[in-house]
């Protein structure tokens, strides 16, 4: 429909994080799929809107000024969201900082490092134990720092729900298959059953649920588009 943000996602931890988003600011949008074991995430339509071939990726019709806005990244469309609405970003320059610092905290190390822990405990192709072991080490050193910031807060940013929780939540999800037992962190638990329970994150969680494939499902060709050499051809 018009005036609706296109969301260019798949249903990953990073695309989550904007369905979750939208479904809690209560934003019009369409989701539309871009099967990145197909290799849709190559095409040229979706590379003019995310030239780093990634998801998610927005168009926003009524970007700044009224003019037509695409974004990629997810954390910076995260913050346009909230600044576009005026929710989950705190009011005062301190607490966005704050809130800024835990943003760069997931951008810059959850989503790294618990994408590499899963990747070489389940998708890789041969067992690599020095990898395993060191994702999986510093995956549950990332999970302390969570817990003992929790043990102080109610919210990664303080008191007050907002998208630094969003960004974090979608990726902490696969604990079990990161090597890591979420009781072993009880104020990181109790945070994640309180954002599990709110049901914009249900609703955002169930955003092309339909299309998730295990590591098993994944045909040969699907893992090359994924992991071989097309994903560095230079574009």
């Amino acid at each position: 429909m018009a005036g609706e943000i296109a969301v260019y996602t798949w249903p990953t931890p990073n695309g989550h994080k904007i369905h979750i988003a939208l479904e809690e600011l209560g934003l019009a949008y369409t989701p539309i799929p871009v099967d990145i074991a197909k290799g849709d995430q190559f095409q040229p339509e979706f590379l003019k809107i995310s030239p780093n071939n990634k998801v998610p990726a927005i168009v926003d019709p009524d970007g700044p000024g009224g003019q037509p806005i695409s974004l990629m990244e997810s954390g910076a469309i995260l913050i346009y969201l909230a600044e576009k609405t005026g929710r989950l970003w705190p009011k005062s320059a301190h607490d966005q900082s704050v809130a800024l610092q835990w943003l760069a905290f997931q951008m810059a190390n959850i989503g790294p490092m618990l994408g590499q822990v899963v990747h070489f405990r389940h998708y890789a192709a041969e067992p690599a134990p020095y990898a395993i072991e060191r994702f999986t080490n510093e995956a549950k050193r990332l999970y302390g720092v969570l817990d003992t910031r929790l043990a102080e807060v109610e919210f990664l940013t303080g008191g007050v729900y907002g998208i630094s929780d969003i960004a974090i939540f979608p990726w902490l999800r696969y604990w079990e298959k990161q090597g890591v037992q979420l009781g072993d962190y009880p104020s990181l638990e109790r945070w994640f059953n309180a954002v599990a329970a709110r049901p914009a994150v249900v609703r955002g969680l169930a955003v092309l649920a339909e299309l998730s494939r295990t590591p098993k499902q994944l045909s040969a060709a699907e893992r090359d588009v994924l992991f071989g050499a097309r994903q560095y051809e230079r574009r």
